[in-house]
C-alpha cells in the first residue's frame, strides 16, 4: 500500500477541500462531454428540461441515432453522480434507450445545454453540528403516455445531501394518495439503510428518522392501520411504513408543497423554482466567477 495523500481526483469525480468542506463535481468530465459532442460553443439554458414537457414515444417519430443516443445517456448516466439536478431529466431520457425519435435526442441536447451554463456544478459537504438523518419524498400522478408517475426522493446526513433517486413506478396507481405512498415506502426504505450503515461506521441515534411529504392524505393514510379502499392496493407498502412508525424508528411530517425538495425529481420545474431548489440541495459551482 502507498499514501497518495489527499484525494483529489477518482474516476471522473473531482475532490476539492477548503474551509468550507469537500466540494465534489464532475467539471472536466463535463468539458470532455461536451469537446466530444461539439457543444462547447453551444448556446447555454437555466435548466436541463423543458416545462410540461410531454416527452413519449410516438408510431410516426423521426427515429435518432440509437447507438449516440445510448452512449450519450449512459454518459450522463454516471454524470448524475454528482449532480442531483440534472437526475430527472436524465430519467426522462433514459426511458427511451430502445427507439429514441428525433425529440428524444432534443432533449438530451437540451441537457448538454444546461451543462455548458455550469460544468463546474457540484455538491459542497460541510459541518453542521448534527448527524441527523433526514428525507424528503415526492410523487407525480398519472404521466402523458402510460399513466404510470415518477417517484423521487432525496436523503441528508447531517444536513448533507447523500443520494437521491427519480424513477418512474412500475404500475399504474389509482390516486395521487397511491403514488405518493409508493414513493414514501421508497424513500424510508432509504434511511433505514442509512441508518445501519450509519450505526456500522459508530454513528448511532435513537431519535426517529423523518421523510417530508407534501401529501396529507398518504400521510394519514401511513398513521391509520385500518384497511379500506383506497388502501387495498398499497397494502403490503402500508404495513410495512406502519410497522416503522410504531417502532418509532420513522416520522412522516408535512411539508408544504413550496418547500419539497423532491419535487425537482418528479417534475420539469420553471427556471426559478429551479434554481431555488439547487440553493437549498447545497448545490453550487465553485468555480463560478464571483
Amino acid at each position: 500500500m502507498k499514501d497518495l495523500g489527499n484525494l483529489k481526483y477518482f474516476l471522473g469525480i473531482e475532490v476539492n477541500r477548503s474551509n468550507q468542506g469537500i466540494f465534489l463535481s464532475q467539471r472536466k468530465y463535463v468539458l470532455d462531454l461536451l469537446r466530444d459532442t461539439g457543444m462547447l460553443n453551444c448556446e447555454p439554458i437555466k435548466s436541463p428540461m423543458e416545462q410540461n414537457h410531454g416527452l413519449e414515444e410516438c408510431k410516426d417519430q423521426i427515429p435518432a441515432n440509437k447507438g449516440r443516443y445510448q452512449r450519450l445517456v449512459g454518459r450522463l448516466i454516471y454524470l448524475s453522480h454528482t449532480r442531483p439536478d440534472i437526475a430527472y431529466a436524465v430519467s426522462v431520457v433514459s426511458r427511451f434507450m430502445h427507439n429514441p425519435g428525433k425529440q428524444h435526442m432534443d432533449a438530451v441536447v437540451r441537457i448538454l445545454r444546461y451543462l455548458k451554463s455550469a460544468p463546474g456544478k457540484g455538491l459542497l459537504f460541510s459541518k453542521h453540528g448534527n448527524t441527523d438523518i433526514l428525507g424528503y419524498s415526492d410523487s407525480s400522478w398519472a404521466e402523458k403516455g402510460d399513466r404510470k408517475s415518477t417517484s423521487g426522493y432525496l436523503t441528508f446526513v447531517g444536513g448533507n445531501l447523500v443520494t437521491w433517486k427519480s424513477k418512474k413506478q412500475k404500475v399504474v396507481s389509482l390516486s395521487s394518495a397511491e403514488a405518493e405512498y409508493r414513493a414514501m415506502v421508497k424513500g424510508i426504505c432509504e434511511l433505514l439503510w442509512l441508518k445501519g450503515l450509519m450505526g456500522e461506521l459508530g454513528f448511532s441515534s435513537q431519535s426517529p428518522m423523518k421523510l417530508f411529504c407534501d401529501n396529507q392524505s398518504a400521510i394519514k393514510i401511513a398513521e391509520n392501520p385500518v384497511q379500506h379502499d383506497r388502501t387495498k392496493h398499497v397494502e403490503i407498502d402500508r404495513n410495512f411504513i406502519y410497522e416503522k412508525l410504531e417502532n418509532n424508528e420513522v416520522e412522516v411530517p408535512y411539508v408544504s408543497t413550496k418547500r419539497q425538495l423532491a419535487d425537482m425529481l418528479t417534475k420539469a420545474l420553471s427556471h426559478s423554482d429551479f434554481a431555488d431548489s439547487l440553493v437549498k440541495l447545497g448545490i453550487y459551482d465553485i468555480y463560478a466567477p464571483p
